[in-house]
């Protein structure tokens, strides 16, 4: 796991090395074991690693092909590496996955590479004898890449300050985006906060060329993800079992292949169903495993009793991590920011960005549950919308999902609304082209997962720690769409309760009448007590609410008192209305997280 960075020209840039040097400190977080340069005819790079496979300085990057053609740096994993290698002949130096790339991009296969490539990755190639770069983003956005481009020049890196350490690039609010935000808790690709810094979009690859002495890009596509096999038939209990065995299957596969790694490793463990089931298996390889949850001293807002569960069961080195006050809430808030350079998307993102530098005294990789929920139907509230909403009804859908209501958006911000046309009709497309059930499932795997990816990648980073995610494994994703309908995802417990529910809402039964995740579920009996199993899902709450009425009002009301985007003699009034909403909290930290960005960015000159 690492931090890249680079500019590619068309013409000399003065104090080019200072440039590509001040991009590569911003990301020293990222990648703080070795850092190393590489300037030519066209191209600088930029490369900061953290050691995880081939821990030798062979597989320092950039890295190089045998006939010196190539050069990669390279930001992720590719779990099936040594698979791939076999298939080719080359005279390899290292034991590494990045020099298994350089090899199929010297035997003119990089399409092919990337096409059997399990893992998450950002790639950057040069090809000296083409002068143009070539981009790969993996299939899901798991890891993070930007760029800015104009006539003259292409920059890109892990993070976006590191193109604005660039110095080549203004730091211009994109206003637009604020409204997004507030929808979605993240701007969905391609564009960022930042006017004219856009995301490589997800299963994405770019080429950077030179035409007529200047800058061009082309882009295509090489992953999409499936539609559901929408299958309608019933299923004997003979059938069931056996597409829970070949899910579970598929599952481990997915899991063994991301305990690849050359350092320690740990494991999330919240004492929810996904963080225990991943925790289970994980030990049963690994008896000296570590494994880690914080929470709050309310016991409303914390798991210990579930998480302590799982590590007695299976001997687990359990670090809890306790937060006492609000007032460190607010202290790791401000800094994450710098880290994110992004209003922050989730509230739980402070405390797993302070549960991620404890857990770095001992390991440098982390297993973490994120896309369960979006791949086997967590969600009871939205992922029970189709029962009660049968005619591609998307305005309800969207309504039903977003987090700060159009209402409120509506009346308090005063920026455009544009980007929420583009959605909008986003949204409509996905409903249209397949039934409810897919539709919802397309959606939260579009859209939804990027802010939790956005998230993990964020909180372990920052400090120099790898998140991996085995619920995100592509070929995973592709059999569960292919072969698990969706009545083995959210399972009625009987066609009475089925009945009930019809005149009730999924928040009414959601849980009782059904089980959300069933699949996952019996997958888990296995390896987990049913306690744990089957508890009600409680997500991993911040006391945002009772901060808000309390600790934090003076403090948000003073920063958004400043705020030009926000009708400011109404900062009261939407004290108020957002009262009404059981996301209250959330929602005035979401307009809180957007001044503090701000006064981060804006306060200062970036060009040089």
């Amino acid at each position: 796991m690492c931090g890249i960075s680079g500019i590619y020209f068309s013409k000399k840039i003065n104090k080019i090395d200072l440039r590509i040097n001040n991009m590569q400190k911003s990301l020293h977080h990222r990648g703080p074991d070795v850092s190393s340069s590489y300037i030519t005819e066209n191209i600088a790079f930029a490369h900061n690693r953290l050691k995880i496979i081939d821990l030798s300085d062979n597989a320092n990057m950039p890295m190089h092909s045998n006939t010196k053609r190539y050069v990669l740096i390279y930001n992720g994993e590719i779990y099936n590496f040594a698979e791939l290698k076999k298939n080719i002949k080359y005279n390899f130096t290292t034991k590494s996955d990045s020099e298994v790339i350089l090899a199929y991009a010297e035997l003119n296969k990089l399409d092919d590479f990337i096409s059997k490539a399990n893992g998450m990755f950002a790639i950057s190639i040069y090809d000296k004898e083409k002068k143009t770069l070539i981009l790969y983003r993996d299939r899901l956005g798991i890891k993070p890449l930007y760029y800015y481009k104009n006539n003259n020049f292409f920059v890109f890196g892990s993070e976006i300050k590191a193109i604005l350490n660039s110095g080549l690039v203004d730091a211009i609010q994109n206003e637009s985006s604020f409204d997004s935000y507030l929808a979605y808790r993240y701007v969905p690709e391609p564009k960022t906060f930042f006017k004219d810094i856009f995301h490589v979009e997800a299963g994405t690859k770019m080429l950077v060329s030179l035409k007529n002495k200047q800058v061009k890009i082309s882009t295509e596509t090489f992953w999409k993800l499936p539609k559901s096999n929408d299958i309608k038939e019933h299923y004997s209990s003979k059938k069931e079992q056996n597409i829970i065995e070949e899910t579970k299957e598929k599952l481990l596969k997915a899991i063994n292949y991301r305990t690849i790694s050359d350092v320690a490793l740990g494991s999330y463990l919240s004492g929810g169903v996904d963080s225990s089931l991943l925790t289970a298996i994980l030990s049963k390889q690994n008896t000296n495993l570590n494994t880690y949850t914080i929470g709050f001293e309310n016991e409303k807002y914390n798991e210990f009793k579930f998480s302590d569960i799982i590590a007695d069961q299976y001997k687990t080195k359990h670090h809890k991590i306790l937060i006492k006050n609000s007032k460190n809430y607010i202290d790791e808030w401000e800094n994450l920011i710098s880290y994110r350079d992004q209003p922050l998307g989730v509230p739980n993102e402070i405390p797993l960005a302070m549960m991620s530098r404890e857990l770095k005294k001992k390991i440098t990789v982390v297993l973490s549950g994120e896309g369960a929920d979006e791949l086997f139907g967590g969600y009871g509230r939205i992922f029970r919308f189709p029962y009660h909403h049968t005619n591609n009804d998307w305005k309800d859908f969207i309504t039903t999902y977003e987090y700060v209501p159009r209402e409120i958006r509506n009346e308090f911000l005063l920026t455009s609304k544009e980007d929420r046309k583009i959605l909008d009709n986003n949204v409509k497309n996905i409903f249209r082209e397949t039934s409810v059930e897919d539709a919802i499932f397309q959606f939260f795997h579009k859209f939804h997962i990027k802010g939790l990816l956005q998230r993990l990648d964020v909180t372990t980073m920052q400090a120099s720690v790898e998140g991996r995610v085995p619920f995100l494994d592509h070929e995973l994703i592709e059999y569960v769409y292919n072969n698990v309908p969706y009545s083995l995802k959210l399972k009625w417990k009987s066609d009475i309760y089925k009945d009930k529910a019809k005149n009730l809402s999924p928040d009414q039964y959601s849980e009782e009448y059904d089980t959300p995740k069933y699949i996952l579920k019996k997958i888990s009996e296995e390896f987990l007590p049913k306690e744990i199993i089957y508890r009600k899902k409680m997500g991993f709450p911040v006391p945002l609410n009772e901060w808000f009425d309390n600790d934090f009002t003076a403090y948000s009301k003073q920063l958004l008192n400043n705020a030009s985007w926000l009708n400011t003699k109404k900062i009261t009034h939407l004290f108020d209305k957002a009262k009404k909403n059981d996301r209250f909290g959330q929602i005035i930290w979401m307009f809180t997280n957007i001044r503090l960005w701000e006064k981060k960015y804006f306060n200062k000159n970036w060009k040089y």
